[in-house]
């Protein structure tokens, strides 16, 4: 009997490294750019430095990214960015927030309006689309992929009952990802913590997933290994630009692995509490890890091995030690800390593990 068909596949030109920002106008290859970045940009000295490096190739600069992007705020603005850069290759500086936010914006429907793409997304349909603007990432932290994977995040907080939407289609993989350590360099610390903590999930969550395969694997041991030996020593000394490149490096092959993943249970607890409580997605997705984990122990051995690679065979509590490591770097994994009785809790997992990415988990009997 022939084996089962493996497939990994993510067609993105990924340049990592300290100083590869400079390769932007390599990458652009002489066509007119409109940046998509955050407001502290400027301010930071990154987009003088965008700038100076485009010149009279950057048609435009969109600066009022907000966090954990909205409905409203792409409404207000998409037909403007048509009407604007129809004809340029979209560059989006930021965290996830911003390379989502400039995702949703590149990608247009027969009818011209992103009401018709809410249509399909609000029904978990792939919305169609005629027309999608080239797109170059470069993050500024170290933590959500999203310059590696075809799919944007979106918050429908105006719906009757508000909800995270996802936008995903191949149009929406980056051309290139341009990854320099070095522009995490000024993160706060409670960014550069939670952006990481999204980083280990992802890779953990690409583990103890149904369509997990040998190169995700590697990805994704690779990935947490390095997050949990790098993330607390960075934490100690913030301005070293080794372990910035060594966190930022783990959190590119996180997403590299949950690429063709997609994420799993951790990720679908995580929704309701950032919607409901304000819990910050990094640590919403993270503090039920080794839950999750304890979820996902003995349902296939083949999983349980790959798993065993985080902290070495000889760890007997693998669990125990990811809780550990959370508590080290200031992440309480209780559902109360995050004002969640007991009642929702149980509701939110029930609820998580019949959902698209609830059913990625290895575990169904849940």
């Amino acid at each position: 009997m022939a084996s089962a068909t493996l497939r990994y596949r993510n067609p993105v030109d990924v340049r990592f490294g300290v100083g590869s920002l400079a390769l932007l106008p390599e990458v652009l290859r002489g066509r007119p750019a409109v940046v998509i970045t955050f407001p502290e940009a400027e301010a930071t000295g990154l987009l003088p430095t965008v700038r100076s490096l485009l010149g009279a190739q950057l048609q435009g600069v969109i600066t009022d990214i907000e966090p954990n992007p909205g409905v409203a705020w792409v409404e207000a603005r998409y037909d403007d960015f048509w009407d604007r850069y129809a004809g340029t290759v979209v560059v989006a500086i930021g965290g996830g927030s911003t390379i989502d936010s400039a995702k949703v914006l590149l990608t247009r429907p027969p009818s011209g309006t992103f009401a018709e793409t809410l249509v399909a997304m609000r029904a978990g349909q792939t919305p169609a689309a005629v027309q999608a603007l080239p797109l170059i990432s470069i993050p500024t932290t170290a933590g959500t992929g999203s310059e590696v994977t075809p799919w944007a995040t979106l918050w429908d907080r105006t719906a009757a009952t508000p909800t995270k939407l996802s936008l995903h289609t191949e149009a929406l993989w980056s051309e290139v990802a341009l990854v320099d350590p070095a522009l995490t360099l000024t993160l706060p610390d409670t960014v550069t913590r939670v952006s990481a903590l999204d980083a280990l999930s992802h890779s953990l969550e690409a583990i103890w997933n149904r369509n997990a395969n040998p190169v995700s694997d590697a990805l994704a041991v690779e990935a947490a290994c390095t997050m949990i030996a790098s993330l607390p020593r960075l934490l100690a000394d913030p301005r070293n630009l080794a372990l910035r490149t060594e966190v930022s490096r783990a959190s590119l092959l996180a997403g590299l692995a949950f690429s063709n993943t997609k994420t799993a249970l951790a990720h679908a607890i995580s929704y309701p509490l950032t919607l409901r409580h304000g819990v910050p997605h990094g640590i919403a997705c993270s503090f039920t890890l080794p839950l999750v984990w304890s979820m996902a122990q003995g349902v296939s051995p083949g999983r349980d091995a790959v798993l065993a690679e985080i902290f070495g065979s000889q760890e007997s509590n693998p669990t125990g030690a990811l809780r550990s490591f959370l508590e080290v770097v200031g992440v309480d994994c209780s559902f109360t800390a995050y004002g969640v009785s007991p009642a929702e809790t149980a509701e939110i997992l029930r609820t998580a593990a019949g959902g698209a990415r609830g059913q990625n988990f290895i575990n169904t009997q849940l």
